[in-house]
């Protein structure tokens, strides 16, 4: 899923094509296939789901979720049950050239952890929830990493904390973000706020710079 491409950046990621968390290897059962089926190949591709289809066609999604409380809490043999019978319909899917938070913006407004991603008629792979989130962990805590080894970063798009639109104007500038302030104490506030006093902790009190 990662690789030399992924941002480094929260809102770089948000930003970025689907393709970047894009898992190209679903499963696809045909919809008379048994739930015990669904089962064992969830189980041996570690995947929560399988896409259900009628002749080639995707109609429905089956998650371990549905199984759980629609054939396991409800003791009916997973060896009968067919997925059509427990599958949620009609299935969600975006663009390839759909943002990731795009993508999870459908997710949040339908409630569900995962979307496919489709062109056409073909399916190319399943984007979830906790994919993303996942990468969102590990580029905050590699960019904590640098900060905590002595350079400045900021984890926040420095384009929603910019107070003064024209910086030649600016009489401070915060040294990790370069968001431009006119007056020191709200330099102070600002790097209090969004760094967590980072400044005393990286570079000694970069604030006696500025007084």
């Amino acid at each position: 899923m990662e690789n030399s491409a992924t941002p480094t950046t929260i809102p770089g990621l948000l930003s970025s094509p689907v393709g970047i968390v894009l898992k190209p290897d679903v499963i696809i059962l045909e919809s008379d296939a048994s739930v015990d089926e669904a089962t064992k190949l969830m189980t041996a591709k570690n995947s929560r789901s399988v896409l259900v289809s009628n002749r080639g066609e995707v109609i429905g999604i089956v998650s371990k979720t549905d199984i759980l409380f629609r054939v396991i809490s409800q003791n009916r043999s997973p060896d009968k049950v067919r997925l059509r019978e427990i599958m949620t319909c009609p299935v969600l899917a975006v663009r390839p050239n759909s943002t990731v938070a795009e993508a999870l913006s459908v997710m949040d407004k339908h409630k569900v952890r995962q979307v496919f991603v489709h062109a056409y008629a073909a399916v190319l792979g399943m984007v979830t929830r906790d994919d993303i989130y996942q990468l969102i962990e590990t580029i905050s805590i590699s960019s904590q990493e640098t900060a905590m080894s002595g350079t400045p970063v900021c984890i926040i798009d420095s384009k929603s904390i910019s107070y003064i639109k024209d910086s030649s104007k600016a009489k401070f500038l915060c040294p990790y973000c370069e968001s431009p302030f006119d007056t020191k104490e709200g330099l102070s506030k600002h790097m209090d706020r969004i760094h967590q006093g980072g400044a005393g902790i990286l570079e000694g009190d970069i604030r006696q710079m500025f007084e």
